[in-house]
């Protein structure tokens, strides 16, 4: 259930009023949070992880680790189609961009470090990128 699915045909001002200067950063600059700074990082609660763009469902409590990384990660998205994936060859590295597949935001970026147990996948995201909905209100 989306908050919005014209959110595609926003422009970069209606992006910069309808989010804080921190999630415009991240979800329309592609820019990175330092790490261990995000409200999500260290977050335990049961519920869902929504686009703070769009509202759209991107991660389940249910699939979240601790990476050591400082960022929360999770080890699949929500639903398969929630998330899309595009190569990312800046700042010199070779990696997978992660974006929320309706509003086309930046999320983070996927390795393939995670639990080996589960998917093997870690998705490195930023918190200003997502919502929390606590399990009560879902």
């Amino acid at each position: 259930m989306s908050e919005n699915k014209n959110v595609q045909e926003l422009d970069d001002s209606a992006w910069k009023e309808k989010l804080d200067s921190t999630q415009y950063d991240v979800l329309r600059c592609s820019v990175t949070e330092p790490a261990f700074s995000g409200i999500y990082w260290d977050h335990q609660e049961d519920g869902l992880y929504r686009c703070a763009g769009c509202n759209e469902p991107l991660f389940k409590s249910d699939n979240k680790f601790e990476s050591g990384s400082g960022w929360p990660s999770f080890d699949q998205p929500a639903t398969p189609d929630a998330i899309e994936e595009v190569e990312d060859n800046s700042h010199g590295m070779k990696r997978i961009e992660i974006r929320c597949n309706n509003c086309k935001g930046h999320v983070g970026h996927v390795f393939p470090d995670g639990p080996k147990a589960t998917t093997g996948l870690r998705y490195c995201t930023n918190s200003a990128s997502l919502q929390f909905e606590d399990e009560a209100e879902i």
